[in-house]
């Protein structure tokens, strides 16, 4: 008999757990550096126009006006784009891992992330996360980003699972605190060994032997973990 508590659904960041950052910090210098930008100058108009994109209430292009090409350049909006793509790396060992579990126990999988539309359209098709993902409940598209609650509110909401069936695994510490306080199981992801085992603890492993943690979990009320 199925355990009452057992998880059938999973809540997944994109940047940081099945790819790299989309447009990260590192990114972001690598960029000044390769363009013969100025970083300083760079970093704050960025901080004035990306939230404003990461919400989908701007385009990519409007973006790159206002941060990159407000000044004559002597490259290409198709050039800087394709740079900006380019720094998208997957994180194949994960990829697997979550389309291994959701073959084995039908898992429903949301992603909620942060995430510009253009950006995250060509990340879905080139690393084919659609194989597995079943929603995306990503700030462009919803209006709403993270640490904003509602943005998982809303992940709830449409999940239409019990709070106490699922798993959410983020790789922001700020982020997995809030989750927890609104009754989401979650795991700080920091490397692929480590959230497996965490996973196993919640009886999702792909070996047979791991799924004996789920009720020993260590979990009284997530709110008094943090």
């Amino acid at each position: 008999m199925e355990h009452p508590n057992a998880v059938s659904c999973v809540f997944l960041d994109i940047g940081g757990v099945l790819l790299s950052d989309g447009w990260g910090h590192e990114s972001r210098h690598l960029a000044t550096k390769t363009f013969n930008l100025d970083q300083k100058e760079f970093e704050h108009r960025h901080s004035q126009a990306f939230d404003t994109h990461q919400l989908g209430n701007m385009t990519l292009e409007a973006y790159l006006d206002l941060v990159v090409f407000y000044r004559p350049r002597s490259f290409t909006h198709l050039q800087f784009r394709d740079f900006m793509f380019a720094q998208s790396t997957p994180n194949p060992l994960m990829i697997k891992h979550f389309q291994g579990l959701k073959k084995k126990f039908g898992l429903k999988i949301f992603v909620v992330s942060n995430e510009g539309r253009e950006l995250n359209a060509y990340r879905l098709a080139k690393f084919e996360l659609n194989s597995f993902v079943d929603t995306y409940v990503s700030s462009c598209y919803v209006h709403i980003n993270k640490p904003n609650r509602s943005i998982f509110q809303l992940a709830l909401d449409l999940s239409q699972v019990a709070v106490d069936q699922i798993v959410y695994v983020e790789n922001t510490a700020m982020y997995v605190e809030i989750a927890r306080t609104m009754g989401i199981k979650s795991i700080l992801h920091n490397n692929y060994t480590e959230t497996c085992r965490e996973l196993a603890l919640f009886g999702l492993s792909l070996n047979e032997g791991d799924n004996q943690g789920l009720n020993s979990r260590r979990w009284s009320s997530p709110a008094q973990t943090l």
